[in-house]
């Protein structure tokens, strides 16, 4: 059974070498939403960097990811915040109340 550091690491990995496998992201993104309130603003910015990377798209996924970054968003870095934007960007994903809680915080 995987914990949350290691579908962590997986996606991470997967995205790393851009390498895509649908049937495992299939398989991996249900556990990854269980599982995605224990992650941190590092693990959650990782998660949708990866995705991004092999151009995975969940509407579900970042859904939740936007709802838990507006929750934690005074614990994300810079460094987080850009690869959450770049990876909404990448997949075409429009965020608008996340956006605009970035917004304010980078205001």
């Amino acid at each position: 059974t995987f914990n949350s550091r290691d579908i962590i690491n997986t996606v991470w990995a997967y995205g790393k070498v851009g390498h895509s496998s649908p049937k495992l992201f299939d398989a991996i993104t249900p556990k990854v939403m269980k599982k995605l309130d224990t992650f941190n603003s590092q693990n959650i910015a990782n998660t949708a960097w990866a995705y991004a990377k092999v151009e995975y798209y969940s509407p579900e996924l970042f859904a939740a990811i936007s709802h838990e970054i507006i929750k934690k968003l005074d614990t994300f870095n810079s460094q987080d915040i850009s690869n959450i934007l770049w990876a909404y960007g990448k997949l075409g994903y429009s965020a608008p109340e996340l956006f605009d809680a970035i917004s304010y915080k980078i205001i």
